[in-house]
Parts: C-alpha cells; structure tokens; sequence
C-alpha cells in the first residue's frame, strides 16, 4: 500500500483497507477529471470509475503528517458545505483542536479583516473542491495551503494535497475524517500505535438525519405496551370482560319483597298540618295592645 522506501509503520492494516471498502469510499463518479487519473484504479462496465484505496491511505497518512506539523491547531480550518460532512468536521475541530466551519462560508472569511467572521489560518480542509470552492478561491489569495477530499470528477485548482475518495457518501466521507484524526492523535502522541484500538467509534462521524432523530425520539417516549394492547384488542373484537346477566351485588331478593304501603302511612301521619281556627288567631292578635319604645 505505501512506497517501498517508507518505514512498514505507514503501512495500512487490514482492517483499515475492509473499512474504506465497507464504506464505498473506493466508488467514485462516472466522469473523470484529467488530474485525478493516477489514483484510478479502474473503470468498471457500467462506467463508475474505481478508486485505488492504497492511493487513498497514503494521502491521508500525508495530510497527517502536515497537520500533526501545525504547532496550534487552533491555525487549523476544517470547512464543509456539504450536510453529509458538516457532522465529522465538528467532530474532527473537538478531537484535534482545529476550528469547524460547518454550513455556509461566509465570503470574505479569509480576505476581508472587517468582517466579524475574519480568520488567519495556516492551513484548511474541504470536504467537496466543489461546494467549498470559495474557500479554496480566497486561500488561494492570501497562500493558505488547502487539503481536500477529491473525488474522481472534483476540480483539484489550487489544491496542494488531494486525498482520493468517495466524498458523496455519507459513510465515505465520515470514515476518512475518522481516519484522519486518527492519524493526527497518533503522530502528537495522543494514541500510541495503529495498533491500539481508539475508543471513539467512527458512528460519531457519520451524518444523521433530523427528522430520523426526532421521529426515534418519540418513539422512545411512548408509553411501552399501549399500542400492542390496542392492536390485541381490535384483532380479537372486544371481547366481555364480565357476566352481563348476573345481578349488581347492592340489591338482593330480600330486599324486593319489602311491603312499603306502611312506610307510606307513617309519612302521611307525619306530614299532616294541625287543623284550627286561624280567623279567630288573628282577630286575638290585632286586639292586644302595642308596647311602645318611649
């Protein structure tokens, strides 16, 4: 995979070739641009060209090493236009100290002092020559070395270091960043070898939707069973929980054979009005004499 003359430390493992093939990053476009010929591998019958992966692993072994040669990350500038690169980009700036500008590039960034968006970098990574091509235009005003991830069909003008891969897939594009960053740790001392296992897994640098996200959210915040309840109940039509025809426990046979024609005596009785001569009371009461207050 690496030159003969360079030390077998360069070398890929494996695993990392399995990797770069698991994410198609050796897949690249079917037009070819006249500079991104010597890392083709080959054309296939339906017209995709192949990228050579071996191509693709000293490259980012290269770009490793002119990063790791950076004193402050923070000189660093790591761009993505593209959506499917923005979340590796963010992720790349926390682990290697370089600054994101994930989304829009703001015209100016690099050229005009005025604007509040005004960076000096020493060096800047796109993900796409093409959608970051006003980044690469202005480094290319104030000598900013740029290093990009090329596909067959990207423009490579006023790129210094092109690493060959597939950088429209999702899983491409953030399997070469992982890579990448790796690499950066390893050569600052950060991991000791390529063979020791680094805990960040590379999902974190892949790409995901929003509306996925939200849509796993609420499911997750369902209440868990209350649909396959549902879903039982109809199939099996409602069934009657209970004996319908059986009597309610608060009345009893008993109690159906009471006589109440008593009872009705006793309210009668009860709620009879004393008869007497109510002409003769009043009469009584006019005669009799009103005390006065004074």
């Amino acid at each position: 995979m690496a030159p003969a003359n360079l030390p077998s430390i360069f070398n890929a493992t494996s695993q990392d070739i399995e990797m770069l093939l698991a994410a198609q990053a050796h897949l690249g476009s079917k037009n070819l641009q006249v500079h991104m010929e010597p890392y083709l591998w080959k054309t296939r019958a339906d017209g995709v060209n192949v990228i050579n992966v071996g191509k693709t692993w000293e490259k980012i072994v290269l770009a490793a090493r002119i990063i790791a040669a950076v004193d402050n990350p923070a000189d660093i500038c790591v761009i993505s236009a593209r959506p499917y690169g923005q979340r590796a980009v963010l992720k790349f700036a926390a682990h290697t100290g370089a600054v994101a500008i994930a989304g829009r590039f703001t015209p100016g960034s690099f050229t005009n002092y005025i604007t509040r968006s005004f960076k000096e970098p020493r060096l800047i990574i796109v993900t796409d020559p093409r959608t970051d091509a006003q980044a690469i235009k202005e480094a290319s005003y104030v000598n900013i070395p740029v290093i990009a991830l090329c596909d067959t069909d990207s423009p490579t003008e006023y790129v210094d270091v092109a690493i060959p891969t597939n950088n429209k897939g999702r899983h491409s594009i953030g399997l070469v960043w992982w890579m990448l960053a790796r690499e950066v740790l390893r050569l600052r001392g950060t991991i000791y070898n390529r063979e020791t296992p680094w805990d960040t897994m590379v999902d974190l640098y892949f790409y995901r939707d929003p509306e996925a996200e939200a849509e796993e959210k609420v499911e997750e915040e369902k209440l868990p069973g209350v649909e396959e309840e549902g879903v039982a109940a109809i199939e099996s039509g409602f069934p009657a929980t209970g004996d319908w025809d059986a009597q309610a426990p608060g009345f009893t046979g008993a109690q159906t054979g009471t006589n109440w024609d008593g009872a009705g005596d006793e309210w009668a009785a009860a709620g009879a009005a004393p008869t007497g001569d109510w002409a003769a009371a009043g009469e009584a009461a006019a005669a009799a004499p009103k005390e006065s207050q004074w």
